[in-house]
């Protein structure tokens, strides 16, 4: 795998051949385990102004947190890594806490002045392997908070 790319995404990718139709949904219903017990989404959050985030997470003899904002309308998202260990071979880490309380400071500018390239050098240091690029798919809490931007990508599907 590519550095950047989580497990989840490539177990996600593997799975959706079996997805059910999209459904509505809400915030709560978008915590969830996606393969077996290892690995999931949790802690979605309306960001307001047709953003969301939400935590790609995978404990399966290892663990990691990834926070993942996007904008529900363009499709870009940022996602940096939080929480590790033995998933590579650097040393355990968590800064959940430390990268939230950057993230919510960012979010006070007006949306006029939010970027996630502005995000990603406020994250420099203490957020890792710090990734923007391009959703092909809607994910489920923009499907719960903002269905009507949607535009181009695929509907958001219930995998479980």
């Amino acid at each position: 795998m590519s550095k950047g790319h989580s497990i989840f995404g490539f177990v996600c990718g593997v799975f959706a051949f079996a997805a059910l139709p999209a459904q509505a949904v809400t915030l709560a219903e978008c915590d969830r385990t996606i393969y077996i017990s290892h690995g999931g989404e949790s802690d979605h959050r309306d960001l307001g102004a047709g953003r969301v985030e939400y935590v790609e997470w995978w404990s399966q003899e290892g663990v990691f947190n990834d926070i993942v904002l996007a904008n529900c309308e363009s499709g870009t998202f940022l996602r940096t890594r939080v929480r590790e260990a033995r998933i590579s071979d650097r040393a355990p880490f968590d800064v959940s806490k430390k990268t939230r309380k950057l993230i919510d400071v960012e979010l006070t500018a007006s949306p006029a002045l939010f970027s996630f390239e502005r995000l990603a050098d406020a994250l420099k240091g203490t957020g890792r392997d710090i990734e923007i690029a391009q959703l092909d798919a809607e994910p489920c809490a923009c499907a719960a908070q903002y269905p009507a931007l949607r535009g181009s990508k695929t509907p958001f599907e219930d995998i479980q």
